[in-house]
């Protein structure tokens, strides 16, 4: 299968899980790349969200902590940046600041912004996968750069009892 259908295929397995919930930009509707996945995703699953990406991370832990699986969806990997707080020094260090009592599992989907047919700029197609790798200790990163690799990691993400960072490349939804 091509990259988006694969995308296609995780996002309708997860939206068969009872506690998963989608949200994010353009969650409801198309807008972007992301949204474009989501077809087979029941409705009632997913949740719009204005342009707030901090808080967007922080209702997906707290979301986590009540028991939820949410797959939380960040256009583009250079906006999410402004969620990083609620990454990296919240979701990210719960388990350690609660001495393993808590351990929220949140699904983030980020992507990469395409370069090709045209570049939409520096601002919206940088990789931040390495920097990530580098401040997260207990939420896993992951960089889809092969259709092969895309269902076995959302089910992977699923399954863990860890959060999990998805790193996709816009890029590749047309050419692979």
């Amino acid at each position: 299968m091509r990259y988006k259908d694969e995308l296609d295929a995780a996002m309708e397995w997860l939206g068969t899980k009872p506690n998963t919930v989608f949200m994010g930009q353009a969650i409801g509707f198309s807008g972007h790349a992301i949204s474009n996945t989501m077809a087979k995703v029941p409705q009632d699953k997913r949740v719009e969200l204005p342009v707030f990406e901090e808080l967007q991370m922080g209702i997906a832990t707290g979301m986590a902590l009540e028991g939820w699986v949410p797959v939380t969806c960040y256009p583009r990997f250079d906006f999410f940046i402004l969620g990083l707080n609620q990454l990296v020094n919240h979701l990210d260090k719960i388990q350690d600041m609660s001495k393993g009592d808590m351990k929220p599992k949140v699904i983030i989907r980020v992507a990469v912004g395409s370069k090709l047919p045209f570049s939409a700029g520096p601002q919206h197609t940088q990789n931040h996968t390495e920097a990530m790798r580098q401040m997260l200790t207990e939420v896993n990163v992951i960089e889809l750069t092969e259709p092969e690799q895309i269902f076995d990691a959302f089910c992977g993400a699923y399954n863990s009892d860890k959060s999990t960072l998805i790193i996709e490349h816009s890029e590749y939804y047309g050419t692979k």
